[in-house]
């Protein structure tokens, strides 16, 4: 197959892999390779192979359907109870949660552009802006706002070629020992690795990229003709993802800093390593995956609200545009004002610990029902590898609870 062709057969599925790859996954991924050098690669597979699955069912679904994941909720036939519980429970975790993230998203993308231009920071009485968050917040709005679904994929496409670039030349550039990063995809866990590797996972596996792919997948493909290319795609996809990661695990073993509690840590460790070059080019890294989540998170809250609320879902239409308005301008104000919206923060984490195991569960169970996929429901071995990727977004489901509510569980 040529090069021209592969290309002309990718989708939406870069934008996925955009959308998981933020400035919270450059951390995890850096403090996995910092704490524990390169044991927890094998992890890193294990998120891709569930990544993958969940993700592929998510677009069959659309394809096959004509739906996204949140009109087949609203959809659904039955108790009325039961369907609203499940719409405040996906708003919550999704809505809510999007718009408690972003500020993160932005602010990681800003401790990028510091690598290059620290932007001034302006005094209103008891009030300081961020004149950096503003900038990158409001370049993330703008390109959302445009509405050009093309521009909006070329723009996510470019970013996350460039972040790849930048992250996989890095840990080649660091010249590790090659033997024990292979020997890392040999399973092993000790105690105290457990909660690097639900993190690891946890940031591959996002609830919210299940619903962003079906709605994209349906509006590329159309119908069930076009499942085998939307498998490349999300396969494809999925893959430079993990390569990313791995390549951000690999860079983390030489971090020479004397702790890791931020993204800005992640970047001016290196310095002893590479020299000034090092903070540069991990800079653009946060910069870039900063940018680019701050750009999916919004479009997957507004196509969900949207969805659900069955309203328009295209890009210009004023249900969309105040959508991105609301996420992209509540991330803009936590962020540029340095208001650290906690109380959204816990809500998001209790409503996504409860939302992954169930929406995972849920979308098995749609990807076996013949009356939504007919002849293209689930496999057998697709249902086997369902079930197992279940029972791990299930430990993360609890996983979060407890870190929130604190029940011991871990």
């Amino acid at each position: 197959m040529s090069l021209k062709k592969l290309l002309s057969g990718i989708g939406p599925g870069p934008i996925i892999a955009a959308a998981f790859i933020g400035p919270g996954t450059v951390t995890v991924c850096t403090l996995a390779g910092y704490n524990f050098g390169f044991s927890l690669i094998w992890a890193m597979g294990l998120s891709v192979l569930a990544t993958v699955i969940l993700q592929e069912m998510s677009g069959r679904i659309g394809l096959v359907s004509g739906k996204d994941l949140s009109q087949i909720i609203r959809s659904q036939k039955g108790s009325a109870l039961f369907k609203i519980v499940q719409i405040i429970l996906v708003l919550t975790a999704i809505v809510i949660g999007n718009i408690a993230y972003e500020s993160g998203n932005i602010t990681g993308a800003n401790l990028g552009l510091g690598a290059f231009w620290k932007a001034p920071i302006f005094s209103f009485g008891p009030f300081s802006l961020d004149s950096g968050n503003f900038l990158l917040g409001s370049i993330a709005l703008l390109i959302l706002w445009s509405g050009n679904s093309k521009t909006l994929e070329k723009t996510l496409i470019a970013l996350v070629v460039l972040m790849s670039l930048v992250f996989i030349s890095t840990a080649i550039l660091v010249k590790p020992d090659w033997s024990e990063v292979l020997a890392g995809f040999w399973p092993s866990l000790k105690n105290e690795e457990i909660p690097s590797l639900v993190a690891l996972i946890g940031t591959t596996v996002v609830p919210y990229n299940l619903f962003l792919y079906a709605s994209l997948a349906k509006a590329k493909w159309k119908n069930p003709s076009g499942i085998k290319l939307m498998r490349r795609d999300i396969i494809l996809s999925v893959l430079l993802g993990g390569l990313v990661s791995m390549a951000i695990l690999i860079v983390g073993t030489f971090n020479t800093s004397e702790s890791i509690n931020s993204a800005q840590d992640v970047a001016s460790g290196l310095e002893t390593v590479f020299g000034k070059s090092g903070t540069y080019l991990m800079g653009f890294g946060l910069l870039a995956a900063g940018l680019t989540s701050s750009i999916t998170a919004p479009l997957a809250g507004a196509l969900v609200i949207c969805g659900i609320m069955n309203w328009s879902q295209e890009n210009k239409s004023q249900s969309m545009r105040v959508s991105f308005l609301i996420i992209v301008g509540a991330g803009l104000v936590f962020s540029s004002f340095g208001i650290r919206p906690v109380a959204l923060i816990s809500l998001a984490q209790i409503a996504n610990g409860v939302l992954l195991p169930l929406i995972s569960a849920w979308l098995i169970w749609i990807a076996n029902q013949q009356v939504w996929m007919k002849e293209y429901k689930n496999s057998k071995w697709i249902n086997s590898l369902a079930i197992f990727i279940w029972i791990i977004t299930l430990i993360l489901g609890l996983k979060s609870l407890d870190s929130v509510l604190g029940f011991q569980i871990f």
